[in-house]
């Protein structure tokens, strides 16, 4: 049982492999036997099988990122992304957190058989997503990239700064083909971090105040690293996860269960003012 996670030989893609939980992920999978493809608009140190530069806003890029890896794909990390709170434009959030990466997904998929597996980052920023299931949903009805842009420019009230949507329509894509890529053998997981030590953190501070984000950083009392992220990835795609398909995964210290039974002060987290 010396591969009890499965990955020797297997041939995997992570988005995001330039810093932060993407480039943990990758150097785990390398470690782990894995022939590993990055993709990224900046260029990883991560010594792996294959390094591509993509751009998540660029449908073109994206298919050809997917055209160069080619043959067999075991498992898709979707791990880039783009902080909000006005760091980037809205519509420029939206492309990389979602539709960029819906994008990327449905790429891939057709390089996958039976026993693969995907999951992304979504965040503890998209919890509101239960209660806007509705217009995640004709979001999702949309087909394809420039659609699904047509259909955010038209509904930037729902946008608005942009990540917070983007990681909730993440999640409900997630539940949502995790019900159909199964009947193909594919699973699809994503994950729920809580603030985690990336150098998309300066931004969030700026942009949130860092008395929101620490408050969301509780009853953990810091911040998770990127390696703390990339074992529990890892794992949900591995062979030990067979049967864990559309599950949005909290790997957050015990934040949600704190919000749940009344032990994290919600409150703190309404605040947008930049401490």
């Amino acid at each position: 049982m010396t591969d009890i996670l499965g990955y020797k030989g297997k041939r995997v893609i992570v988005s995001g492999c330039f810093s932060g939980m993407g480039e943990a992920t990758a150097k785990l999978l390398v470690e782990l036997g894995a022939e590993v493809h990055g993709f990224d608009f900046k260029e990883s140190a991560v010594p792996m099988a294959s390094f591509t530069q993509i751009d998540l806003r660029d449908p073109a890029s994206i298919e050809a990122a997917v055209a160069k890896v080619g043959g067999k794909v075991d498992a898709l990390f979707n791990c880039a992304g783009l902080a909000g709170g006005g760091g980037f434009p809205p519509l420029d959030v939206m492309k990389v957190n979602f539709l960029g990466t819906r994008h990327l997904t449905e790429q891939v998929v057709p390089l996958m058989s039976e026993g693969a597996a995907i999951v992304s980052i979504a965040s503890t920023g998209g919890l509101g997503w239960s209660r806007r299931i509705p217009v995640h949903m004709q979001l999702l009805a949309t087909k394809g990239f420039e659609a699904g842009l047509a259909w955010c420019e038209a509904n930037l009230d729902q946008v608005a700064e942009g990540y917070a949507f983007s990681k909730e329509a993440v999640i409900v894509w997630t539940q949502f083909m995790g019900a159909q890529l199964i009947k193909k053998g594919i699973r699809i997981n994503c994950s729920l971090p809580s603030p985690t030590q990336t150098p998309m953190m300066a931004t969030f501070h700026a942009t949130s105040g860092k008395a929101v984000v620490d408050a969301a950083a509780e009853p953990l009392g810091r911040y998770t690293t990127p390696a703390e992220q990339a074992g529990p990835l890892v794992l949900i795609c591995s062979d030990l996860a067979g049967v864990v398909n559309g599950i949005v995964m909290p790997v957050d210290g015990g934040f949600m269960g704190g919000l749940a039974t009344g032990q994290v002060d919600i409150t703190k987290m309404m605040s947008k003012q930049p401490a």
